[in-house]
């Protein structure tokens, strides 16, 4: 099938983009960039230029596919809320292109405002910041056919600059690496490549469900993370206050730890990377 991804640059839609290519599909994939354009189409994807703000843009791309995968997203936390504005308003247009059609649609969310442990079928809480999934069903209701992939926090692997990156810079400028509290509370992780899987997985089935977990670690104690940041770098590993850890306290303290059983069972889905701890094992992840 022909897919266009958003996000096709990206440390997770690229990886999409290369998984969907070495099955066979055709892929059309946003490129914001000269720079970047030239690297998608060096995979062998089809380039559309343009952000998520160009709205024509991207009904245009969404109208000339078989299957849309949406993971764009600006992390820049200084301005969630326009982001997820942003992210709301494209995912409506990706959606309003393909009403009335049985092509389905695919957005990302990740596991913030998820119980410990919780499953596919729960709801994530209405007073999430991120609009992907509640925009996903939304357009349910309005005929689309859409699901949600929701993402571990921490996606892995070599050239990650995620939220375990943002734990080790903060361990290095402070000689520390901390876990609030006992440390207890627990993130799930998922290599990058075996993100990338799912998404392609419940293309080719149908998406016949409303929300996929990619989740291959289910709960990595946060604390272990620490620890393994403090090897890593050579610094004590200590419990400090919120405080420490500034603009990421929310993050650093929250539990992000999910149950991935009935996606593994549905897509046959089998995570074969590293898991986080032993990912983080790697120098790459200290390199400066």
């Amino acid at each position: 099938m022909h897919v266009f991804v958003t996000g096709a640059t990206g440390w997770v839609g690229s990886a999409v983009v290369r998984d969907l290519l070495g099955a066979g599909h055709q892929v059309s994939g946003l490129a914001r960039c000269q720079e970047k354009a030239a690297a998608l189409a060096a995979t062998g994807a089809k380039v559309v230029r343009g952000t998520l703000d160009d709205l024509d843009v991207l009904r245009n791309a969404a109208s000339a596919a078989d299957a849309v995968i949406h993971t764009a997203f600006n992390h820049d936390f200084s301005r969630f809320a326009e982001n997820a504005e942003q992210d709301r308003r494209a995912i409506l247009a990706l959606g309003g292109a393909l009403r009335g059609s049985e092509r389905p649609l695919l957005v990302t969310s990740g596991l913030f405002g998820l119980t410990r442990g919780a499953s596919e079928l729960e709801v994530v809480s209405p007073a999430s910041p991120r609009k992907s999934e509640a925009t996903a069903r939304d357009l349910a209701e309005r005929g689309v056919r859409v699901a949600t992939v929701r993402l571990a926090p921490s996606v892995h692997g070599a050239g990650d600059h995620g939220f375990v990156p943002i734990l080790i810079r903060l361990a290095r400028e402070k000689g520390v690496s901390a876990y609030p509290g006992d440390g207890s509370h627990c993130w799930s992780g998922v290599h990058r490549l075996d993100a990338a899987r799912v998404y392609r997985l419940a293309l080719e089935q149908g998406v016949t469900q409303s929300v996929y977990h990619a989740v291959a670690d289910e709960a990595v104690p946060f604390k272990d993370i620490a620890q393994a940041i403090g090897r890593g770098l050579g610094v004590p590993v200590e419990s400090r206050e919120r405080e420490h850890f500034g603009w990421f306290a929310h993050m650093a303290s929250a539990n992000m730890a999910v149950s991935s059983e009935y996606t593994r069972g549905l897509l046959d889905w089998m995570p074969s990377g590293p898991g986080l701890l032993t990912d983080l094992e790697h120098p790459g992840y200290y390199a400066e």
